[in-house]
């Protein structure tokens, strides 16, 4: 897998495949059950979160695959995230998230979203009352002593907005290596992009076709006539098109698919080459923010507005 990274800023390395542990069922021995066929298939990068419950599942896996000799840790990239209220205290909630994995270090650790929530709020869609005022500078600062005493190997953010980027730099002393995002053929976030490569950070796509499966996301990427028009070209699938359009980006894209099927559909992508024309005619498509953007906005209570002004950002 080594021919398929990216250098971050920090001179460390990513994965341009990463694969994403969020399930709505949670249930751990198929988390389990998927990371474990999905290194077998190269699979190097494995994103988790605390919010996502899935920490304890994917530290079972890669520890039982390390011990049975399928793969060494230094070649595995263990990426979480600081949920959203534990911003007062970063560093305790990275020890936390490395005691469910039982890992020693973590290679990535990131701002989940831009936003602070009251401490005991531990689920995903947060009521009005939940959110309290955000201090980044403080957050960050925490972040960077994560990485002084070594508990993770690189930070990041993700769901950060070209402006709130340029916030958290104005105090930064370590820049942000990553900057996880929704992104695909529909929402291309050009601007985003645009801002990160000016300050070197790394652009992640989650979501990288749309989100199928999840209660805000949809199939309408790889439906799409002329998604699916260049993959009958090239003999591939709509997936793999989408995921190849990502790649082309300078991007690396978090695919969550559990479907031995799907899980190496979507590794084919990194041998999908598309041409000149493929881009000119992917960016012709509409842009739609059809995910979270999409889907918190067409629900109109407070907590779900409070959540939308991040994606009016300019994201």
């Amino acid at each position: 897998m080594r021919n398929y990274q990216t250098i971050l800023n920090n001179g460390e390395t990513l994965p341009i495949i990463g694969m994403g542990t969020y399930s709505g069922e949670n249930d751990r021995e198929t988390t389990e059950t998927a990371i474990r066929t999905a290194i077998k298939m190269g699979y190097r990068h494995f994103d988790t979160a605390k919010i996502y419950g899935s920490e304890v599942a994917v530290g079972n896996a890669l520890r039982r695959a390390i011990h049975d000799g399928l793969v060494e840790r230094e070649d595995i990239h263990v990426t979480s995230k600081l949920w959203s209220s534990d911003h007062h205290d970063p560093v305790t909630a990275l020890q936390q998230t490395l005691q469910r994995l039982g890992m020693e270090y973590i290679d990535m650790y990131l701002v989940h979203w831009p936003v602070a929530l009251k401490p005991w709020v531990d689920y995903p869609i947060p009521a009005e009352e939940d959110f309290e005022e955000l201090d980044m500078e403080n957050t960050w600062s925490g972040m960077e002593r994560c990485l002084e005493m070594g508990l993770c190997r690189s930070i990041g953010i993700s769901n950060f907005s070209s402006t709130k980027i340029q916030h958290i730099l104005d105090f930064a002393c370590v820049t942000p290596v990553v900057n996880q995002v929704e992104m695909h053929p529909m929402w291309r976030q050009r601007k985003l992009r645009s801002i990160c490569r000016e300050y070197g950070i790394h652009v992640s796509a989650y979501s990288p076709l749309g989100g199928p499966g999840n209660a805000w996301g949809t199939t309408t990427v790889v439906d799409h006539p002329i998604i699916q028009s260049i993959a009958q070209k090239h003999d591939a699938t709509p997936a793999q098109v989408a995921l190849s359009w990502g790649l082309c980006q300078g991007s690396s894209v978090i695919v969550k698919s559990f479907n031995m099927r799907r899980m190496k559909e979507n590794m084919g992508s990194l041998h999908l080459k598309l041409d000149e024309w493929d881009l000119i005619d992917i960016n012709k498509i509409e842009e739609r923010k059809i995910m979270r953007g999409e889907w918190l906005s067409n629900h109109t209570t407070s907590p779900y507005r409070t959540i939308q002004e991040l994606w009016d950002d300019e994201i």
